[in-house]
């Protein structure tokens, strides 16, 4: 079994940054891809951001330049780091968890969920 638990949302400014976390359990990241989703309220849920167990990133093309996906291993942390907010950035975020995969896409088949963080970006 696999938990995951985020927190680090809030509300900010537009042009603002947040850094959310997500904590894994176990305590090992071992073979695991981790990622980041959001929803806004009456949206489908859409792929952010995910980091490897190699340290490889991926970024859905709407939030290059501004989102980063740092992990500390040491910590069994990942994180959300959020540049440059702007309202169309408010929505619920999500961590999950899945096995890596060769060859499948960093969106897709992803097993374990946390709970979700609000983030609130006023213009």
């Amino acid at each position: 079994q696999v938990t995951l638990v985020e927190s680090g949302g809030g509300l900010v400014q537009a042009g603002g940054s947040l850094r959310l976390s997500c904590a894994k359990s176990p305590r090992t990241f071992g073979n695991y891809f981790m990622g980041w989703f959001r929803q806004a309220p009456g949206k489908e849920r859409e792929f952010v951001a995910a980091i490897s167990r190699m340290y490889r990133t991926y970024y859905a093309d709407s939030v290059k330049g501004r989102f980063t996906i740092p992990r500390d291993t040491a910590k069994n942390t990942v994180y959300l780091q959020i540049n440059s907010l702007k309202p169309e950035d408010t929505a619920v975020y999500y961590c999950a968890a899945r096995l890596a995969d060769a060859g499948l896409g960093p969106d897709l088949k992803y097993e374990y969920w946390g709970q979700g963080t609000q983030v609130t970006v006023s213009s």
